[in-house]
């Protein structure tokens, strides 16, 4: 074998080693910007479903404020009725005191 041949077959292998070592640091770039770019979308995924959760509980907490007040108005009525019907009644039962004590 000649000395150019050799020459030849180790500069062929100092290249293949060459593009071995680059297509390697390729790699190793292209993990780790896959890595940042997922990371990168779990954390807009994160702030988006926060942000989703906290205009659930707003609408939430609208519904619950609208229904409260709602019975509220209804146990104000009720109570209201209930005081007059026990009012009425408080005044059958003097009535009916005093109709006892003066009559009787």
């Amino acid at each position: 074998m000649s000395f150019d041949a050799i020459k030849n077959i180790n500069d062929a292998e100092v290249q293949a080693r060459a593009r071995v070592s680059e297509a390697e640091a390729q790699a190793k770039q292209m993990l780790q910007d896959a890595e940042a770019a997922g990371k990168a979308a779990m954390e807009a995924a994160g702030k988006r479903a926060e942000t989703e959760l906290k205009e659930l509980f707003r609408k939430a907490e609208e519904q619950t404020a609208g229904k409260t007040a709602a019975l509220d108005g209804e146990f104000a009525a009720e109570a209201a009725a209930l005081r007059n019907a026990a009012e009425q009644k408080l005044e059958a039962a003097a009535a009916l005191i005093v109709e006892r004590i003066v009559g009787g």
